[in-house]
């Protein structure tokens, strides 16, 4: 099996975790399926060498992890400033830029103290996520924005309804 066909595979994976994760209502059950899928993710964009985008997935699936028993904001801080050391090792041009700008919407999203507005922030950040994959070129990886997006959306309605209102960061 070509290292494509398998970095396709693994992402068909993660958009399982992706789906679920957003039908849970409480924070820690979101964040532990999208721990699981960054691990599945990292490992696609190794294998279609995507260092930046690799790199950046590992490390969302420490932070997400983290988050489970902690939002303190210094650890934001840290995450954020990671996401930048890990961006400029592995700058590899504007692709790098939109993984780095993907993961900085999510790295808020997870620190957010309500599910709410982590829904609104990972919409934005997902958006961006979806864009890179495009341009990367891994069909399984956009469809998995794409349902991640969806599913996001279902379980926003399924909890606050129709109104997608963006509240203050906090």
């Amino acid at each position: 099996m070509s290292a494509f066909m398998l970095s396709q595979l693994l992402i068909t994976v993660a958009i399982i975790f992706d789906l679920i994760s957003f039908q849970f209502k409480q924070k820690r059950f979101i964040v532990a399926c999208l721990a699981v899928s960054c691990v599945l993710s990292s490992t696609h964009f190794v294998l279609l060498e995507q260092w930046t985008a690799a790199a950046l997935m590992m490390m969302a699936a420490i932070r997400y992890f983290v988050t489970i028993f902690s939002h303190d904001k210094r650890l934001l801080v840290l995450f954020l400033s990671l996401n930048s050391v890990l961006t400029y090792i592995t700058f590899a041009g504007v692709l790098s830029l939109v993984s780095f700008a993907g993961s900085t919407m999510q790295t808020l999203a997870t620190f957010c103290k309500t599910d709410q507005l982590l829904r609104q922030l990972m919409i934005i950040g997902t958006s961006i996520w979806l864009l890179n994959n495009l341009l990367v070129g891994s069909p399984m990886a956009a469809l998995m924005e794409f349902a991640f997006i969806c599913s996001n959306l279902v379980g926003y309605y399924r909890y606050y309804g129709v109104t997608l209102k963006l509240q203050k960061v906090s």
